[in-house]
């Protein structure tokens, strides 16, 4: 049989192939397209933030995530220099950057004794001096989905959901003429929340501010996937990253100064986990419930109730934490990729 007719046979069974089950074709076809992602982070009162953009980077690198921007729902001051800081170090400094404007919302520094969210600017580069130079969170939303395909971007929070809320309430503007909840729903394809404490309690993220939490809860328009604290809490990482012969590393000083404070088995991985699971998807590491995420009191506490109608997924144990924390502290290791001209 000639080469030709080989080429021709070869090109019949992929045709065959591709058009047997269109479901199952799109599902193979986007998994080999890289997630659009913008990331909503506090970064500053804990560090596992900073292991979280570790990974996304890393995926990046990879080519599994399109980095859209990354975002401060933390009105502290030096949130936004450390972002950039991160951002530069893995060879991204013009990712869009943006913070809470207006009145409200939250501003915490981190309670750790070392102040790690001071050391990082002045070490490491970085352009911005302040979270508040920074432009509004909520137009830098409105502008980025505006811009990109129909239900095609995934949003990761990572705290507050100050930022979420104030898109959702958001009206026309010179971006988009749709109002804040249809421009979402028009263009996002879900959230990815570290968020809440299943089936019940009352978890940071959701009680340092209340009224954008519930608003979230109780009127956004897509699937939100949460990773709860009791998911984070029992991955740990950042033992091996510490001990990495690696030099000018703002992820290894990061925990490295932190670690010097205590967490002699490593770090929570509560943020780390969200940012893996909104760019990998769920599966093999966890299994999910599907229900309804609602703020029961005035204080934050969160009430979980599974019915196969809900809106929302909530994560639940499937591969061993100790496989996932490996996995994960594998991409917080990695180093920054030289970009070609």
């Amino acid at each position: 049989m000639g080469k030709k007719v080989l080429f021709l046979v070869g090109v019949y069974f992929l045709l065959i192939s591709c058009a047997g089950d269109g479901r199952k074709n799109d599902s193979q076809m986007e998994k080999f397209q890289p997630v659009n992602i913008i990331l909503d982070t506090d970064l500053g009162p804990d560090y596992d933030d900073v292991g979280a953009m570790a990974l996304m980077h890393a995926l990046a690198d990879s080519g599994r995530v399109n980095i859209l921007a990354t975002l401060s729902s933390n009105k502290d001051e030096r949130v936004v220099p450390c972002i950039e800081v991160l951002n530069v170090y893995f060879n991204r400094p013009d990712l869009p950057l943006g913070a809470p404007k207006g009145d409200g919302g939250v501003s915490l520094t981190t309670w750790h004794k070392t102040k790690w969210t001071e050391v990082l600017p002045v070490r490491y580069p970085h352009r911005m001096n302040k979270t508040s130079d920074a432009p509004d969170a909520v137009k830098v939303y409105r502008r980025l989905l505006s811009e990109q395909p129909d239900s095609s971007v995934v949003i990761c929070t990572i705290g507050f959901f100050t930022n979420l809320r104030g898109l959702l309430l958001s009206g026309a503007d010179e971006y988009s003429p749709l109002s804040g909840r249809d421009l979402v729903a028009k263009k996002v394809k879900r959230v990815v929340a570290m968020a809440g404490l299943f089936p019940e309690g009352r978890e940071f993220n959701v009680y340092s501010d209340v009224p954008s939490s519930k608003v979230v809860a109780e009127e956004w328009p897509t699937e939100i996937i949460y990773s709860g604290f009791e998911i984070g809490n029992e991955i740990l990482t950042g033992k091996k990253l510490v001990q990495m012969n690696v030099a000018n590393s703002p992820v290894k000083d990061t925990y490295a100064l932190c670690f010097a404070e205590g967490d002699p088995r490593g770090r929570m991985s509560w943020d780390i986990t969200a940012v893996l699971v909104a760019i990998e998807g769920y599966e093999p590491y966890f299994n999910v419930e599907r229900g309804t995420f609602r703020i029961a009191d005035d204080d934050g506490t969160n009430v979980w109730t599974a019915t196969p109608k809900g809106r929302d997924l909530r994560l639940i144990k499937k591969m061993s934490f100790e496989e996932l924390a490996s996995l994960l502290e594998n991409y917080m290791m990695h180093q920054p990729v030289i970009k070609k001209k």
